[in-house]
């Protein structure tokens, strides 16, 4: 199996609830996905897929979702102040964790009709998460 790996960064930032640690505050990321995409055979012009093509089809995606918003739980109570603060935020069913960031975006990913392997989100230089199938 061929392989190939778009990496994208973005800003963003989130807190945790119920998290008895210093995230369960609001702080931020500059964060680096690699979505990691396969092919059983190369096309032909020898590649997985054209790496632009990725970044085309997912920087958007993530720009408008993800990019300088906070990435908030439907049920954290902060919502409604940073509503009235016209804060950017992207209200998600789960707890933001870098987790279920990586499922969210490997998810769109393959409604995009791209063959994902995985998907990993670094949060910095020392912590990454990911998920694949």
């Amino acid at each position: 199996m061929f392989t190939v790996t778009r990496e994208i960064t973005f800003c963003y930032g989130h807190r945790l609830l119920n998290y008895p640690g210093k995230c369960r505050h609001l702080h931020g990321h500059n964060g680096k996905v690699e979505i990691e995409i396969y092919a059983e055979k190369l096309d032909e012009m020898g590649m997985v897929r054209d790496f632009e093509e990725i970044k085309q089809i997912m920087q958007l995606w993530i720009d408008e979702h993800m990019d300088h918003k906070m990435i908030l739980c439907k049920e954290d109570p902060v919502i409604p102040a940073l509503q009235v603060l016209n804060e950017r935020m992207f209200i998600i069913d789960e707890n933001p964790t870098a987790e279920i960031i990586a499922k969210m975006i490997y998810d769109y990913a393959c409604l995009q009709n791209l063959p994902v392997s995985e998907v990993r989100l670094w949060e910095n230089d020392r912590s990454c998460a990911s998920y694949r199938k």
